[in-house]
Parts: C-alpha cells; sequence; structure tokens
C-alpha cells in the first residue's frame, strides 16, 4: 500500500505545483520552500530517518501548500476572510487522515512526549514553518517592503526544520 501513497502523494504535490507555478502573483510562501519541504520528506523517508524529522516537513509542506491554497482562491475571487485556516484544516485533515488510515500512523510503539512521532513532527513543522513565513513577512515590513538578502523567503521558514531536524535527531537517536 505504501507505493501506492507515495506516487498518489507525488501526484498531488506535482498537480498543485503545476497550478500554482502558474500563477503571476504569489503572496504565500514561495515554490523553493514547498519543494525543500517535499524534498525533505522525501529524502527523509529514503535514508530512514526518525518518522519525528519527516513529520516536521510533512507540517512544513502543509502550510506551504495550505498558504499557496488559500492565495489561489482569493485571487480566483474567493472573499473568504481567514481563509488560509481553513485551508490549513483542510490539507492537514487530508494528510494525517489516511496516514492513520493505512498504518503509518498510530503505533503505541512509535511515540515521544506520549504523541505518535509523526503526528508530534507534523506539529512541530507546521507551526515553526508558519512563525519562519510570518516572520520574514515582519522583518520585510520593517524593511520598507524588502528582503534584507536574497532569497530571504526562503531561509526563513526553512531554516527553523533544518534546526528542529537536528534537535529531534539526538532527541530520538
Amino acid at each position: 500500500m505504501r507505493p501506492f501513497i507515495q506516487s498518489a502523494s507525488a501526484v498531488s504535490i506535482a498537480a498543485l505545483a503545476g497550478e500554482f507555478l502558474i500563477t503571476h502573483k504569489a503572496e504565500a510562501f514561495c515554490p523553493v520552500c514547498t519543494v525543500a519541504a517535499a524534498g525533505g520528506v522525501g529524502l527523509a523517508r529514503w535514508l530512514g530517518i526518525d518518522d519525528t524529522i519527516t513529520g516536521l516537513w510533512i507540517g512544513g509542506l502543509i502550510v506551504s501548500v495550505s498558504a499557496w491554497s488559500a492565495t489561489w482562491l482569493k485571487s480566483k475571487g474567493v472573499k473568504i476572510k481567514g481563509l488560509f485556516w481553513p485551508s490549513l484544516i483542510l490539507f492537514a485533515a487530508i494528510t494525517i487522515i489516511p496516514l492513520y488510515w493505512y498504518g503509518i500512523m498510530g503505533h503505541p510503539w512509535n511515540t515521544i512526549w506520549g504523541l505518535d512521532k509523526l503526528l508530534l513532527g507534523i506539529i512541530f513543522g507546521a507551526i515553526f514553518f508558519l512563525a519562519g513565513g510570518w516572520t520574514y513577512k515582519i522583518l520585510k515590513t520593517k524593511n520598507n517592503g524588502r528582503a534584507h538578502f536574497p532569497f530571504e523567503k526562503v531561509v526563513l521558514p526553512v531554516v527553523p526544520l533544518i534546526i528542529l531536524s537536528v534537535v529531534f535527531y539526538f532527541l530520538t537517536k
């Protein structure tokens, strides 16, 4: 069942990425961030890295795709205030529910601090990826709408995931 999930996820990500890459103006996280998050998930699974670390990257990917979706829907005329949050809940649900359903999450021996390792990673990854994106917006606003350095929009959301990956590596080792 796992190859089916991986191929379905890859097709979904490719379809979403293709749709959003042809959008002219993006106010959400950049495509490079999302590709970095997706690459991190694939690489972590391939290398057999702990589920907590994999979850960090899944959480970042969920936040990024949710922000892209909200921005895309707004560009299509959907006028719902706070559209990001329903998008986040939807994408989290369509990610987490199948993981439980197919037995990838929920094993009683695969826990840390009383939570499933993958779920814990998803929660931390989503929070810190989102915090990095908000930090970028705040810093850009304080700098007259300009980034402080090239690819700042990529670095600020992704670096917390890298740091947390190292922290969780040592915590779960």
